[in-house]
C-alpha cells in the first residue's frame, strides 16, 4: 500500500548567541518560509555546538542539532525533506551539513537541498543590486564596507567576486571584505583609501549581526575594523544589521526553498 508523502522543510543555520539578532534575522527568514508554505511543517537545526551549549546553559533554550531535528522528523512521520541552509556560501559548513543529512538518505524517501545565498551568478548580481537599492540614501562620496566571514574553502572566491561585481555594476563606493580570509582588512584599507571617502560605513555581510559584527567589526579592540579605519583617519559609522533583516535577501532564500521543494 503506497503512503501519501509527508513533506517538511528543515532550515539549517550556524546559530547565534545574540537573542536580538536571532529574532531579526534567523527567525525572520523562517517566518517568511512558514508564511510561503503554511501546509509544510518547518523544523530548525543549528550547527554550532558551542552556541547550542551556551544557549542551554545561559537561557535554558534547547535548539535541535541536525541529528536531533532529523530524528524528530522521522518520529513525526516525515518522508520527504527539503533542506534550506541560511549559509552565505557553499563552504565547509554547508558541505559538512549535506554529508550529515545524506547519512540519513536511506531513512527518508527523498531529500533535496536548497542553495546557500550566493550560489549562482544571478544570486550575486541580484544581491549586489538589491543591497545598493537598500542603501540608496548613501551619499556617493561615502564608502559602504561589508564584512563577510571568510573561509579557507575555495568558495571564499565569492567575496572577491562580490566586490568586483559592485564596481562592475557602477557602485565604486561599495566594498566587500572578510574577517578570516581574502579580501582582508588590509586590502580594504588600501582600496578605500584610494577611493578617498568623506566617511566609512561598516556593516556585516553575514546572516546575523552577532559576535563578529559586534567585536571584529564594531569593537573597541585596536584590531577591529572600526578602529583600523579610524586610525587611517576616516570618520566611521557601524550598522549592526544582519543580512536576514533585508527583505530582498529573504526573497532569495525563498526562491531557493521553492527550488528545493520542486526537486522533491
Amino acid at each position: 500500500m503506497s503512503h501519501t508523502p509527508r513533506r517538511a522543510i528543515l532550515v539549517v543555520s550556524f546559530g547565534t548567541s545574540f537573542e536580538e539578532t536571532r529574532k531579526k534575522n534567523i527567525d525572520r527568514i523562517e517566518q517568511d518560509i512558514k508564511h510561503a508554505y503554511p501546509s509544510c511543517p518547518l523544523y530548525r537545526a543549528w550547527i554550532s555546538k558551542w552556541i547550542l551549549q551556551k544557549l542551554r546553559k545561559r537561557d535554558q533554550i534547547h535548539i535541535f542539532t541536525i541529528q536531533e531535528a532529523l530524528e524528530q522528523m522521522l518520529s513525526d512521520g516525515i518522508t520527504e525533506l527539503a533542506v534550506q541552509p541560511t549559509h552565505v556560501i557553499n563552504g565547509l559548513e554547508n558541505e559538512a551539513m549535506k554529508a550529515e543529512i545524506l547519512s540519513y538518505a536511506g531513512r527518508f524517501d527523498k531529500i533535496s537541498f536548497g542553495n546557500p545565498l550566493l550560489t549562482l551568478e544571478t544570486d550575486i548580481l541580484e544581491t549586489v543590486r538589491e543591497l545598493k537599492a537598500a542603501w540608496s540614501s548613501l551619499p556617493e562620496n561615502e564608502a559602504l564596507v561589508f564584512m563577510g566571514h571568510g573561509t579557507s574553502h575555495y568558495a571564499n572566491t565569492v567575496y572577491a567576486a562580490l566586490d568586483y561585481t559592485c564596481k562592475d555594476l557602477g557602485y565604486p563606493n561599495l566594498f566587500v571584505g572578510t574577517v578570516e580570509a581574502y579580501p582582508s582588512i588590509d586590502s580594504l584599507l588600501r582600496q578605500v583609501t584610494a577611493f578617498r571617502p568623506a566617511k566609512v560605513h561598516l556593516t556585516p555581510f553575514m546572516i546575523v549581526a552577532g559576535d563578529h559584527a559586534n567585536h571584529d567589526m564594531a569593537g573597541d579592540d585596536p584590531s577591529s575594523w572600526r578602529c583600523r579605519f579610524e586610525a587611517a583617519g576616516f570618520p566611521v559609522e557601524c550598522h549592526l544589521r544582519g543580512l536576514g533583516e533585508y527583505e530582498c535577501i529573504r526573497r532569495i532564500f525563498l526562491r531557493h526553498v521553492q527550488e528545493a521543494l520542486l526537486a522533491l
